[in-house]
Formats: C-alpha cells, sequence, structure tokens
C-alpha cells in the first residue's frame, strides 16, 4: 500500500469521526475527500472482497437488505452501504471504515446498492461477482435523462464488469435487453404467467415500443407498469423464461406476501416480509443474487421471511395508530404505494411530502404523471390528507386535480409541528415523503417515537 492511500484512509476515518460527533452522518463526504487524496482508493479496497452489486431504478435499498440478511443469518462477515450513500464518495467510505489503516479490508463479503449513473465509475472499482438490475423507469429527468440514457450508463457500467454474473429482470424489457451485447452470463427472475391478477394495459408506461425495433409491444399479461410478458411482433424480442421464477402468488397482505418460486426443478413457498407487488420482484432478484453468490436458495429463503426494511422503504414506526413510511420518487413508484393504499380497509391519514432539491429530482412534472386520482378512490378510508415539504403547495394542487375534497387536504410545513400533531392521532398513518424530505421527516419522527439514524 502506498503512503498516499495510508493518508487517504487516515484522513477519511477522522472525518467521519468528527461528522458522527456533530451527528452529521459523515456518509460520503470522508470518502470524496479520500479520493481526492488517492484516486486508486476503492479499487484496492475492493478487490480483497467478494461483491455483490445492486442498480437499478427502484428497489435498490430493499433488495440490499434482503441479500444481507441472507449474510447475517449465515454467520458471514460483510459490509454494505446501509445508509443508501450510493455514490462513488459513499461507497468508498463505507470500505476505508471496514478496514485498517493499512488498507487490510476486515470484511470478506461486500453488499453493495449502487446508484443508475455512478455504476460506470463504480463497477470496473468494485470487480463485482454478482450483479443484479431491478428495474429501469424514468426517474429523475434533470438528472439522469430519458431511461435509455440510464440504461446505456448501466450497460457501459457492465462492460467493466465482464466476470460478473448478472441477474436481469425478464419481465423489464429494458433491464433484459443488456443481455444482447454483454458476454456476461446471465440469469434472469420474474413474474410467470397467471402467478398474479394481469393488469389492463396501463396508462404509464417507459417502454412501450420495442427497444430493438421500435414497433409497439404486444403483451401477454402485465403486472405493473411496462413489466410483464412483453413481445414485439415484428423482430420477435420477447420474454425470456425466468430461472428463478414467481410461479404463483398465494396472498397479499398489509405486513407482507406468501409466494410460490420455482428455481430449476424445485418448487418452495416463500414468505416476503414487505407488502406489494414491487416488493415480490426484489424478493426474486435478492433471492436469485443469493443463490449466484454461493449462499444457497434456503438461506435466501429464510432471509426474505425475517428481514428488515431500509430506511424509509415500508418502515414502520410507533407513531400514532402505527406509521409506515414509504418512499416516493417517481411515477411507477408512487403508483405502486397508491395501490397498497386502496388495500386498507380501516381509516388513516396520509402525509405526502414532496421536495425539489437535488437529491430529489428538481423536476417535479412527474407528480402529473403519477395515478393521484388513485385516491378518490380511497372513501371512506382516507380521512385526510396533510401536505408537506418544499413544493407542499405543488402537492395539494396535484391532489385536489385528483379528486380529493379540499376540506380533507391540510398543509404543514414544519415537520416538528406535522409530528406532534401525529401523537394525539389514534389512526394510522401512511408517510409518503420524497428523498430528502424522509431524511428530514424520518429524523423528526425518531426523536419523538425512538429509531435508528439512518446510517445504523
Amino acid at each position: 500500500m502506498t503512503i498516499r492511500a495510508f493518508f487517504a484512509i487516515l484522513l477519511c476515518k477522522l472525518l467521519r469521526f468528527v461528522s458522527r460527533v456533530l451527528h452529521r452522518g459523515g456518509t460520503a463526504m470522508p470518502g470524496r475527500f479520500a479520493l481526492k487524496l488517492c484516486p486508486d482508493l476503492l479499487d484496492l479496497l475492493a478487490s480483497q472482497v467478494k461483491t455483490v452489486a445492486i442498480t437499478g431504478t427502484n428497489g435498490k435499498t430493499t433488495s440490499a437488505r434482503m441479500i444481507e440478511e441472507a449474510f447475517r443469518q449465515q454467520g458471514l462477515s460483510y459490509l454494505s452501504n446501509r445508509s443508501g450513500a450510493n455514490l462513488i464518495d459513499g461507497i468508498t467510505t463505507e470500505f476505508v471504515m471496514n478496514s485498517t489503516l493499512f488498507g487490510k479490508v476486515k470484511k470478506e463479503y461486500a453488499v453493495i446498492e449502487c446508484d443508475e449513473a455512478a455504476a460506470r465509475k463504480v463497477f470496473s472499482r468494485l470487480k463485482p461477482r454478482v450483479v443484479v438490475v431491478t428495474n429501469l423507469f424514468r426517474d429523475q429527468l434533470d438528472r439522469y435523462g430519458e431511461v435509455t440514457h440510464t440504461l446505456e450508463n448501466i450497460r457501459e457500467a457492465l462492460k467493466g464488469a465482464p466476470e460478473a454474473v448478472l441477474c436481469l429482470n425478464a419481465d423489464c424489457s429494458l433491464t433484459a435487453s443488456l443481455a444482447d451485447d454483454l458476454t456476461n452470463p446471465v440469469r434472469w427472475f420474474g413474474i410467470e404467467q397467471g402467478a398474479a391478477p394481469s393488469r389492463e394495459k396501463p396508462a404509464l408506461s417507459d417502454a412501450t415500443h420495442c427497444i430493438r425495433c421500435k414497433t409497439e409491444y404486444e403483451y401477454d399479461y402485465i403486472t405493473y407498469g411496462h413489466l410483464g410478458g412483453f413481445r414485439c411482433p415484428k423482430c420477435g424480442y420477447r420474454r425470456h423464461k425466468a430461472d428463478y421464477a414467481v410461479t404463483d402468488v398465494v396472498e397479499q397482505r398489509p405486513d407482507g406476501s406468501d409466494i410460490v418460486m420455482k428455481v430449476k426443478d424445485d418448487k418452495l413457498l416463500v414468505t416476503v416480509n414487505l407488502p406489494a407487488m414491487y416488493n415480490i420482484y426484489n424478493a426474486a432478484g435478492a433471492l436469485a443474487a443469493v443463490t449466484e453468490m454461493g449462499l444457497g436458495t434456503k438461506a435466501a429463503v429464510e432471509a426474505l421471511g425475517s428481514f428488515q426494511c431500509g430506511f424509509g422503504r415500508m418502515e414502520r414506526f410507533e407513531l400514532a395508530g402505527g406509521t409506515r413510511m414509504m418512499l416516493v420518487k417517481n411515477p411507477a413508484g408512487c403508483n405502486q404505494v397508491i395501490e397498497y393504499l386502496q388495500n386498507v380497509k380501516e381509516k388513516f391519514v396520509l402525509v405526502i411530502c414532496l421536495n425539489d432539491r437535488a437529491a430529489d429530482g428538481r423536476d417535479i412534472s412527474w407528480i402529473w404523471d403519477a395515478d393521484f386520482e388513485g385516491l378518490s378512490r380511497l372513501a371512506g378510508f382516507l380521512d385526510q390528507v396533510i401536505v408537506s415539504g418544499d413544493r407542499a403547495e405543488d402537492m395539494r394542487v396535484r391532489i385536489k386535480y385528483a379528486g380529493v375534497d379540499d376540506s380533507f387536504i391540510r398543509v404543514e410545513r414544519d415537520y416538528e409541528t406535522l409530528v406532534r400533531s401525529l401523537e394525539q392521532e389514534t389512526r394510522p398513518v401512511y408517510m409518503m415523503p420524497t428523498y430528502t424530505a424522509m431524511l428530514e421527516l424520518r429524523q423528526t419522527v425518531i426523536r419523538h417515537c425512538g429509531g435508528e439514524d439512518f446510517w445504523e
């Protein structure tokens, strides 16, 4: 190890210590300064561990927590970026904090979620053994551009990891196209036809036309968004048969799902410890990754039934009559949360917090693409909507135009006042914040009812 690397590690550790003393987190900033001092620091540290990486638009954090639980239950030594700091700075910080001053990594494995845009810089340094690509949806247009641009970012990133086993979502026509010109071994996961009720052709789709020949897709079935049994009637591009296949959704409950998965010739009953269809996809991808990392399918199944969700991702709090926080950041994910709420069969309060900071995406026009009209179909259960965040008034207008009576909508910009009022609430509360709003609102919530900081 070079002197430069030594001082970079020392600086990173000192900056992290100071940040934690000041309760500032220190998840990314220490790594940023360390990389300025030693640009190849991540390469040096990552070469010592076996890494599974997770990228894609939605589901990265939850998938990573599912995979991590399998490592934990097996008693394996691993590190992970649990804080969600998924750019190169935050990932570097995590590796440094799990290393000695002399650059010896103290763990054998790493479970790393990686931002889609950052993957181009990160994967060539991590050299992961397995990569999960969850899905691709339109997200933060001001940062990522169109979804095809995100697709090409990931494609270029994977070229830097030619030996990685790719676990790809067979139901996402965009994600599946990554296999076209990459030499990596591929394992497919997805939900089979008949496993769950098929939807009609959705009004919102980020992939209506064939990625190869631009002909409009036909579908044998649709799970949500553009996911499902796609096929091109012109060139023949179609959904791959899944190696890790959900063959039956036995039951969906407010707190989880029971599914049947087929892995090779074995059919397994799997409990997923989170609700909603998108978490069934996360579970299938996680099961594929854990198996391909060599831990075994049984380890994955046990982990899926007991893992704890990532912060802000269907996270529960002992506030009001029970509170669940559900991060939203794009139309596809927002629609899935609204669909989940449509299965709540008791009166509840909904809190929606909209910010437009850099980490959220400056462009908030996506709220007009999301199906907030679904809230108007919750008559009798939706008792009140509280809007907050930097763009609270914009969200109030959107909810009003969605058909929710303005008398049900309240604006409360101050999170402290908001949480204090919820402490008097006996009904369940569901919170839908964007990313930076989630960080601030969550800190306020845990001050009142307890919980871990986001980096713990």
